[in-house]
């Protein structure tokens, strides 16, 4: 019967230590933000999203003004059409100048066999050779033309390319899948790649970072599964699943706002606790870890 009440006893103490709050670590919840900001600067179109919306990571949510950059699209489009339309002018060149080489070349195949019958003058052939040699130096500087106006295409075809990812670029796209936090600006309102448009984080699992002392350390591993407790009402604890996702490497003064087990701990390490969020996390809401 004594060992019986001993017995009892200590499962009293126990129970009695958990419903006083004694868990391992303390600590709160956490998420990664991400500050999202335009590309560039001009005057914001619209910007369709609220806050606590969920959005999913390439989704358009706003349009900076791109009208100078569509106009400037058009005027090298333009500039563009008159190069081509130059560059197949001296291809036309460039071709009357090969048919009248190839002309050339009939004609003095003619005038040699004539001149091997004595029937044409040398001085003849040297008029077709001196033409033949004419065209070709005319065709030399045609040609150069042609590579000077085909550079100049390409050049365009950069600047095209330029203003085309300005244009994507006034297209605001949100980077990752997650929950507006905060919105900072609205329609009408002039913007710059410095300037924050809103916040966003992924919620749908959240990290309770904690800190344990030197003599917890030892029982905390990476990957290992762990209770986590979140208030639930106003004396109930709701109990959910966790899982050791780092660990400090270096050592660190006890922060104020952080009770330990051993409250009075002078260096602690830092530890994070994934979690699946189920609805009820929220960020900088305290939570506890039981290790064991």
């Amino acid at each position: 019967m004594q060992k019986l009440f001993i017995f009892l006893t200590l499962i009293a103490i126990v129970s009695c230590k958990r419903d006083n709050g004694l868990s391992d670590a303390y600590g709160n919840f956490e998420a990664v933000t991400v500050s999202v900001s335009s590309e560039t600067s001009g005057r914001l179109l619209h910007l369709n999203i609220e806050e606590g919306q969920e959005i999913n990571a390439g989704q358009i949510v706003g349009m900076v003004d791109s009208t100078d950059q569509q106009l400037k699209l058009l005027q090298l489009l333009a500039q563009k059409k008159a190069v081509a339309t130059r560059l197949s002018g001296v291809q036309g060149q460039i071709d009357v100048q090969q048919q009248q080489k190839a002309n050339l070349l009939v004609e003095k195949e003619r005038l040699t066999r004539l001149l091997a019958d004595k029937a044409a003058t040398p001085k003849q052939l040297d008029d077709i050779n001196g033409a033949i040699e004419l065209v070709e130096r005319q065709m030399s500087s045609i040609k150069t033309q042609n590579q000077g106006i085909a550079e100049e295409q390409v050049v365009i075809d950069r600047q095209v390319d330029q203003i085309k990812e300005a244009i994507r670029k006034c297209s605001i796209r949100n980077p990752l899948k997650g929950t507006v936090l905060v919105k900072y600006a609205e329609s009408g309102e002039l913007t710059a790649p410095s300037k924050i448009l809103y916040k966003i984080a992924d919620l749908r699992q959240m990290d309770l970072k904690v800190y344990v002392s030197g003599d917890q350390l030892s029982k905390v591993k990476i990957g290992q599964k762990v209770e986590v407790l979140i208030d639930e009402g106003k004396d109930a604890m709701k109990k959910m699943e966790g899982t050791v996702s780092w660990i400090s490497q270096k050592a660190e003064f006890t922060p104020k706002i952080i009770q330990t087990k051993e409250e009075r701990v002078d260096l602690v390490y830092a530890v994070k606790v994934r979690v699946q969020n189920d609805g009820s996390l929220k960020i900088a809401m305290p939570g506890e870890v039981n290790f064991k």
